[in-house]
Order: structure tokens, then C-alpha cells, then sequence
């Protein structure tokens, strides 16, 4: 996965353009992802799919005629949508094209013109500093044209039509943990689940932020009302601990499923409520549609210092972390598959274990666990708690209740309630 960040990083995307056909055909060397092409000019909702913008070179030169600014250095450099420009101006005429960071002076910033035109530059705060007076020559060799908008989406049939949704962004220039991350770990997720078997439904979009959930969303609104969990993916390859955003729900199964995963992968994580700003989750989450998508991040965004900027590189990106976060993951679509009710076939006190062998047979608190468990699923499988339920009032993991449900329903001892399949298989 760090190997994939660190090969992504150098690419200049945007919400349009071939940057992000480059990321995507990158992906799609890992998993079957199909791209879609929606044209310029296409309404979604109250929006409309933006020109496409495409940029070959940019530069700014001073009075010496050296290049002082320099996209082919770092593509951040430019503010992303920036029309073409050709001209000679004063620093005095330039400075308001200019973007810095006064108190993170050594780092260049992430700034964006999405539907507005304009052009700009940014640089780190000492360079600004250091421009003297002069006549400055400044060139964008970029294109603002009628095009595409671009979006790549991996679908995974499962035996049932429930959908998993898992979203990630691709329209951030040279950004490792906000852009990458997420595009790296839903890339490896996709690529386990798709050699496994699977019950549910998985689908992966890959998508530029905003206007392609819209976008998808106005295309798809009956797939959309297929959803039944979603996961937007972003900034999870920092060095912090977990941080999930609950969906506008709050009480959705996802939302149960990820706090329990998290309660016992990850102690010091954080859990925060539905806001209307952020990531995708919010046009997921819009009133129309009102899908029980949360967002799974390590350290919000805003909220470390090499956010937006060009501190956020593949060093700040550890490769442990990317490893935890596709686990946490793993994890939580393994609630999700198994979770379901049963029925207790013998409710009439505890029936004997131990003449089934299931009981006393092994010592280690590993099996003392799963006798617990089965103990706990046999005490609550009354046909209204499910499995993830009887985990969080347990307080064992899910994985250990799964584990006794299929050694009881193995025995007889548990029935499927109504159209119940997640254990038969």
C-alpha cells in the first residue's frame, strides 16, 4: 500500500483531467474497476459537471529569467483549475497571485479554483520573502475546455443485493494521508474481498470529492437505495489514532459495527457525531437519500499541520498504519457479513455443553472465552438480538460470538430466524 502512495504521489489530479485517468488506470492493475466518462455540461441536482482542466507546465520567472516557482517541482505549486496565463508583471502585480503560509513558512499549500477562474501560485513563505523587485514572467500552460468528468467504481457481486459502500477521493494533487491513503487502502480491501466468498455486495468508488458523489448519486439513485452500509475512506495512514464520524443516522448498523471493531482494535480512538461538512458522507448522508454512510479517518482533517500543504508526503504516511487501517477494515465488513439473529433451539434452561463436547473440554483463556460466548449467544438468541448486538452487550469481540453461533448452529442448539443465510454458509 505505501508502495502504491509513493507511486501515486508525483501525479497532478484534479476533479478533472488526466491525472485522474492516470490514478485510475493505476488502480485498475489491482482490481477490475470500470471508468466512467460524464460530460461537461451534464446537470446533477443542482449542480453541473465542470469543464475538464488539464495542465502541461507552469512557472513563474524572475528578473534573472530563473525559475522561482516551478511546477514541474511540485505540482502543488499551481492552484488547481488555474487558466492559462502568459504575461510579464511587477512582484507588486504578481503578489496577489501568490499563496503562502505565514506560520508554516517552509510549506507550500494546497489551493484550488474549482468554479470560480482565476490563476494562482503557491509557494513556501521564505521563498515569497526572498522575491525581490522586478519584472517577473509567468506562464500557465494549462487547458479549461469542454471534457470529462472521471470517476472509477469496482463492484463485487455477493449472493445477497445488500450493498457495502466504501468511497474514496481522487482529485488532490500530491497528497499523500488526505487522497492517497484512502485510494491505496480501499485498493487492498477490494483486492481481499474479492478473493473471498461473500454474502454481501461490495462496491468501491473512486471519485473526485464533491461533484463526483453528486454526480454518482444523480445516475444511481436506484443502486443508492440498495446501499444498507458505507464507508467513506480518508486520511488513514497518519500516525494518529482512529477517528470515526458517525452517519447522519448515528444509530445505523455500520455505526454499531465500527465502534465495536475500534473498541477493541484501537482504545484511544475517537468518535464524533454527524456534521454537514467534511468528505462525501455528506451527499451520502444528504436528506434525499439519508444513507447510513459514516466516514473512517485516523487523524481528522484541518487538524494535523501538514494538512492541505506539502508536509503532507509520503513520509508522513507510515506504512503500519496503512496495514492497521485496511485490519480495522477487514474487521468491520466481517461484523457486517455475519451479523444476524437466531433462535435458541433448547430455551428452556442452559442445555449440557459438555455431553456435546463443547464445554469444559480444553483449558486456556481462549477456549474459557468461547465457552463465555456461547454461553452469552445462547442466553440472548431469542430471536431478536443479533450477533453484533449480543458482542456489544457481551463485551466480546464479534469475532468470538461468530466463532460459538457456527459451533452451536453446527450442533442443533441455534436455528436461522426468518430469512437468516450469514451463517449457512
Amino acid at each position: 500500500m505505501h508502495a502504491l502512495v509513493r507511486e501515486l504521489y508525483p501525479i497532478c489530479r484534479s476533479i478533472t483531467g488526466d491525472g485522474v485517468r492516470a490514478t485510475l488506470a493505476r488502480v485498475q492493475r489491482e482490481i477490475p474497476l470500470q471508468v466512467h466518462e460524464v460530460p461537461s455540461g451534464t446537470p446533477a441536482f443542482d449542480w453541473t459537471v465542470p469543464r475538464e482542466w488539464n495542465i502541461r507546465d507552469a512557472w513563474v520567472k524572475n528578473p534573472r529569467g530563473e525559475r522561482v516557482i516551478d511546477f514541474r517541482r511540485h505540482n502543488l505549486h499551481v492552484v488547481s483549475y488555474s487558466v492559462p496565463v502568459r504575461a510579464r508583471m511587477t512582484l507588486e502585480q504578481l503578489r496577489p497571485h501568490l499563496h503562502s503560509l505565514p506560520q508554516q513558512p517552509d510549506l507550500i499549500p494546497y489551493r484550488t479554483s474549482y468554479y470560480r477562474e482565476d490563476w494562482g501560485f503557491c509557494l513556501a513563505h521564505r521563498d515569497l520573502e526572498s522575491l525581490p523587485e522586478g519584472e517577473y514572467e509567468v506562464c500557465i500552460d494549462s487547458t479549461l475546455a469542454d471534457g470529462h468528468l472521471t470517476y472509477g467504481e469496482c463492484f463485487l457481486a455477493g449472493t445477497s443485493r445488500d450493498d457495502v459502500l466504501f468511497s474514496c477521493h481522487v482529485c488532490h494533487p500530491s497528497l499523500c494521508n488526505d487522497n492517497l491513503s484512502g485510494i491505496a487502502v480501499a485498493t487492498f480491501l477490494a483486492k481481499a474481498l474479492a478473493a473471498a466468498p461473500r454474502r454481501l455486495s461490495y462496491r468501491f468508488l473512486f471519485i473526485p470529492g464533491t461533484i463526483g458523489s453528486i454526480t454518482w448519486l444523480s445516475r444511481h439513485e436506484e443502486q443508492a437505495r440498495r446501499i444498507r452500509h458505507g464507508l467513506v475512506l480518508t486520511g488513514i495512514g497518519d500516525a494518529g489514532a482512529f477517528t470515526y464520524k458517525a452517519s447522519r443516522r448515528g444509530d445505523a448498523a455500520i455505526d454499531t459495527a465500527v465502534r465495536h471493531v475500534l473498541r477493541h482494535a484501537d482504545p484511544g480512538h475517537a468518535w464524533r457525531p454527524f456534521s454537514p461538512y467534511g468528505y462525501d458522507e455528506r451527499q451520502y448522508c444528504s436528506p434525499g437519500f439519508n444513507l447510513p454512510v459514516g466516514c473512517l479517518m485516523r487523524t481528522p482533517h484541518g487538524e494535523y499541520p501538514q494538512y492541505h500543504t506539502s508536509g503532507d508526503n509520503p513520509d508522513f504516511v507510515h506504512a503500519g498504519q496503512l496495514a492497521g487501517s485496511l485490519r480495522a477494515l477487514l474487521a468491520i465488513a466481517d461484523v457486517l457479513e455475519h451479523d444476524a439473529t437466531y433462535r435458541n433451539t433448547q430455551p428452556m434452561c442452559e442445555p449440557q455443553l459438555g455431553k456435546r463436547g463443547l464445554y469444559g473440554a480444553m483449558g486456556g483463556n481462549g477456549i474459557r472465552d468461547l465457552e463465555m460466548a456461547m454461553l452469552w449467544v445462547l442466553n440472548l438468541s431469542d430471536g431478536g438480538a443479533s450477533l453484533l448486538a449480543i458482542a456489544e452487550r457481551s463485551g466480546l469481540p464479534f469475532g468470538t460470538i461468530h466463532a460459538a453461533a457456527r459451533l452451536l448452529l453446527a450442533h442443533g442448539l441455534l436455528a436461522p430466524q426468518g430469512e437468516n443465510t450469514a451463517l449457512r454458509q
